[in-house]
């Protein structure tokens, strides 16, 4: 019986081994990410977008490959940092393709993919308004703001929380229709 006990009690530091260099590893890189993205957090709350996109970034690289719906959420961060950060032609194309991706993959949950698309139908609101505001032809900003029509009608059909969407889709119509100089003087729209 004693040698059946000195026998466990001396295994348990294998244990501890085995988890250590086992699924140990794992977890103490996505603590290590929860921290880099708690960090990215803070600062986004702070408006310090500069800072949350390069935290956020960092969590990315370090984040596993497996823990897709994970990176999908930090790349829509990204994207909505970058927006606030005068980058939305990049964040814009960002998102087209993050939206591209999530609708080929039936792994993600529809919640996130109606998030990206809501984000990505507001960068091409605001690029219609910028546009709009530098006089460029309609050619141009035409098939932004219908886009952004569209994924709204989409987003006010599909999901629960309509009303938002709804609004959304009215003051895209509402864009479409105004002509620059109506947009002279008024502030630009906030997200």
């Amino acid at each position: 019986m004693r040698i059946i006990l000195i026998t466990l009690w001396l295994l348990v530091p294998l244990g501890f081994a085995a988890y250590h260099f086992g699924p140990g590893k794992e977890h103490l890189v996505l603590d290590h990410t929860e921290d880099i993205l708690k960090k990215a957090r803070a600062a986004a709350a702070e408006e310090d977008w500069e800072s949350a996109i390069k935290f956020y970034q960092e969590a990315l690289a370090k984040l596993p490959v497996e823990k897709k719906e994970t990176a999908t959420r930090i790349q829509l961060e990204v994207a909505k940092a970058k927006m606030q950060n005068a980058g939305l032609p990049e964040a814009r194309e960002d998102l087209a393709s993050l939206v591209a991706n999530l609708n080929e993959d039936p792994s993600i949950p529809q919640e996130l993919k109606d998030e990206a698309l809501s984000t990505l139908a507001n960068a091409r609101y605001y690029m219609t308004y910028l546009m709009k505001l530098e006089g460029l032809p309609a050619d141009q900003w035409e098939p932004e703001i219908e886009a952004a029509r569209q994924e709204y009608k989409l987003l006010a059909q599909n999901s629960t929380g309509s009303e938002k969407h709804l609004n959304d889709l009215e003051s895209a119509i509402r864009l479409a229709r105004a002509e620059p100089t109506e947009l002279y003087g008024l502030p630009l729209p906030k997200q």
